[in-house]
């Protein structure tokens, strides 16, 4: 715990996150866009937004191939997936498709036309809603446990420097209990997670029909690490979290609490990266070596591809972040 003194512009952490990420001259309004700090699986490799194309194709067999398709990019950065998406839909699912990205930040210059820019969720979704990487980036408090074992709010200086609260209670209490139990054992940590249920359960709420699916860094109730997850990233590399706007702030995201949050819209299922592109057949296989006698160029070609999926599906790595998925009007994932 880093002290600071005085009282001047301490807050809790999820107040101070707001306001440095999303606040005038916040991180996400900064025009190098957060593939200029730090990069996922849709700047790793084409072949991501190939996979959620493909997964977008199965939910359109599923809903019976609709006049109209909707693909929704929550926490959508500059456009890049919703851009790649619509590159690799066959031309007859594209020309169907009404393709919207939702970010808080401006619309890019030159963004295909073809895509809806918006700061919210449609209201209504027949489709795929696709979050990747946007849970993490919804502000939550921090509680820490005090010398006497009672978990308290974490409060925090515009330079990053932090003090203990009041106590934590009521319905943020009620989520510690269940999702992030704290053992009276002082300098435990927990990020809770309220906010984050919250913000999916309203995001699934707006499919009526299809399916919703989370991508992102994330634990489960038995694998909460015991001090959090909370950091900062700032030009590639990952640096002390400081809510003054240059720096992405983020946490792990409880994705078994968020599942049970929007529960009431279809039942969800828990993959891991790698087992949900393996289904979506992004498996990092090796093509086969006498490809390189009779095709070289498919050879070279497949094999670059396989280093993209093995980075893609790596344990350790991208891998293993947390897929969750909730169907609406439909018996299960189309996955």
């Amino acid at each position: 715990m880093r002290e600071t003194s005085g009282t001047a512009d301490v807050r809790g952490w999820r107040d101070a996150a707001e306001r440095a990420l999303y606040g005038p001259g916040g991180f996400y309004r900064r025009p190098e866009g957060p593939a200029g700090h730090f990069r996922t699986s849709v700047h790793a490799s084409p072949l991501f937004a190939a996979a959620v194309a493909a997964l977008l194709c199965r939910v359109d067999a599923a809903l019976g191939r609709p006049a109209v398709l909707d693909f929704v990019d929550v926490g959508a950065g500059r456009g890049e997936l919703t851009r790649g998406v619509l590159a690799a839909l066959p031309a007859d699912v594209a020309g169907r498709t009404r393709a919207c990205a939702v970010e808080i930040a401006d619309r890019p210059e030159g963004l295909d036309a073809r895509i809806e820019w918006r700061a919210e969720p449609p209201e209504a979704v027949d489709g795929l809603l696709f979050a990747n990487e946007w849970l993490d980036n919804v502000p939550v408090d921090v509680a820490e446990v005090d010398r006497a074992g009672v978990p308290r709010l974490v409060l925090v200086a515009p330079d990053g420097t932090e003090r203990l609260g009041e106590p934590v209670t009521g319905a943020e209490a009620d989520w510690l209990a269940r999702w992030w139990p704290l053992a009276a054992e002082e300098g435990l940590r927990a990020e809770i997670g309220l906010p984050r249920d919250r913000a999916w359960a309203a995001a699934v709420s707006r499919v009526q029909r299809g399916l919703a699916v989370a991508v992102d860094y994330a634990h489960t109730l038995g694998t909460r690490p015991p001090f959090g997850t909370l950091t900062g990233f700032r030009a590639g590399r990952e640096t002390a979290p400081v809510p003054d706007g240059t720096c992405d702030i983020t946490a792990h995201v409880a994705l078994d609490a968020c599942a049970a949050a929007g529960s009431g819209h279809g039942t969800p299922r828990l993959l891991t990266q790698r087992e949900a592109l393996r289904a979506l057949d992004i498996t990092g296989a090796r093509p086969p070596l006498a490809l390189a006698t009779t095709d070289p160029a498919a050879y070279v070609r497949a094999l670059a591809g396989a280093g993209a999926a093995a980075e893609l599906t790596a344990p350790g790595g991208l891998g293993d972040f947390g897929w969750l998925l909730q169907p609406a009007g439909l018996p299960e994932p189309p996955l």
